[in-house]
């Protein structure tokens, strides 16, 4: 998936000069296009690479992730976690998730990464408040109001929360858009961005990357 939001010139310039991919993420890239059009769910080098950069500058060690797919944000994630750290991942497609386990195992990642497969809102209440440093939500959008309730719950104070997919192709901002789908994810931007307890900002990374810490 290449971000929508740059021009092909300025996407290849920056991703050359950010942080490299791990060596299996091609194979992963070519393994998950064979899917077809659920390809496109997988985050694009450079969303990673901005992703895998704020857990470096948060100093993270405990990640959650809700919303796995076929493993690429999760080998970004796992990647930048400091010595001793762990990466919860949460998703229900067994099929899915047994390519990311394989392509984890590939990475040496798998020693860090903890997969859950269950309803994300039926395994988060297992964990204890404060737990995690950072909190990448990717998962149903209907659901979206849920998770960032359980993140604002797991993250200690301090914490980063991102979220994927918060411009939709830019139909949210195109008023002619009223779906089911594009009216949650402006909800979700508008309560964000009025809720004190966080501190948002949208950047136009992939499909939409909001980024906010707690308060």
């Amino acid at each position: 998936m290449r971000s929508s939001f740059f021009p092909a010139e300025i996407f290849d310039y920056i991703t050359a000069r950010a942080m490299p991919e791990l060596p299996v993420m091609a194979e992963l890239r070519a393994h998950t296009a064979a899917l077809g059009e659920q390809a496109r769910m997988q985050i694009d080098p450079y969303q990673g690479q901005v992703m895998a950069w704020l857990l470096y500058a948060f100093s993270a060690r405990r990640v959650l992730e809700i919303g796995t797919f076929t493993g690429m944000s999760a080998l970004w994630l796992a990647s930048a976690l400091y010595e001793g750290g762990e990466l919860h991942c949460c998703d229900i497609n067994g099929e899915w998730t047994d390519i990311a386990r394989e392509f984890w195992a590939k990475a040496g990642m798998d020693k860090k990464i903890h997969f859950h497969l269950a309803p994300a809102l039926e395994t988060l209440p297992k964990f204890d408040n404060d737990f995690f440093d950072a909190v990448f939500i990717d998962a149903d959008k209907g659901n979206y109001p849920n998770y960032i309730e359980q993140a604002h719950r797991l993250l200690r104070p301090g914490g980063l929360m991102m979220i994927d997919n918060t411009l939709w192709g830019g139909e949210v901002a195109d008023a002619k858009a009223q779906d089911k789908i594009t009216q949650t994810i402006r909800s979700v931007n508008d309560t964000l961005a009025a809720d004190q307890r966080w501190r948002s900002v949208i950047l136009p990374v992939g499909d939409g990357l909001s980024l906010a810490i707690k308060v």
